[in-house]
């Protein structure tokens, strides 16, 4: 069985990104799972906080599910064209210290979504996280990109996918992250 981690860079109670976490993991292909996680806990990064209390336990559980898991998969949003930094504290705090940067994240499959309410998705957010991708050693998935533009009209009042278009395309994306997570080549040439 293929089990993904997945987490949603934002922490608004109604985020499209977290939306979009939830309707993933309920598209997931037939024998493989998505465990949603949260970052909501973690404390902004501070080496001085580090060394006086070491890893923050929400930290380290999120840490080592990502080491068990196959893929990890972030919903990023985008603030400013770029990466939210409520979400690049997150990596901040799971690739401490640095000498687990391997056991975790080494070769990791990585997949990247996002949702927003203007017209160009999360491209920019998106393409913010390839170098702190690569610096980690995470092997990102380059066989699609789910970019969910106009997140307020392809939701419902619920958070659940209320455009088909959108919802083929998530289903689709995921059945091929997890194919390449599961070792196959489903994207990435």
């Amino acid at each position: 069985m293929a089990v993904l981690v997945g987490f949603s860079g934002s922490l608004r109670k109604g985020s499209f990104n977290t939306a979009l976490l939830h309707a993933a993991g309920a598209m997931m292909p037939a024998g493989s799972r998505l465990e949603i996680m949260s970052i909501a806990a973690f404390p902004l990064y501070n080496a001085d906080d580090e060394a006086a209390h070491g890893i923050p336990a929400e930290v380290a559980a999120l840490k080592e599910a990502i080491a068990a898991a196959d893929g990890l998969l972030i919903a990023t949003p985008e603030y400013n064209n770029s990466i939210p930094g409520v979400t690049k504290n997150a990596l901040d705090w799971l690739t401490r210290p640095p000498a687990d940067i391997p056991r975790v994240f080494a070769g990791k499959p990585v997949a990247l979504m996002g949702a927003s309410p203007g017209g160009f998705g999360t491209i920019l957010s998106q393409n913010a996280w390839l170098p702190v991708l690569r610096t980690i050693g995470a092997e990102l998935w380059s066989g699609g990109r789910l970019l969910v533009s106009r997140a307020g009209s392809v939701f419902d009042a619920d958070g659940a996918i209320a455009d088909a278009r959108t919802d083929e395309q998530l289903r689709q994306f995921m059945q091929g992250f997890v194919a390449f997570a599961q070792g196959g080549s489903a994207g990435n040439p």
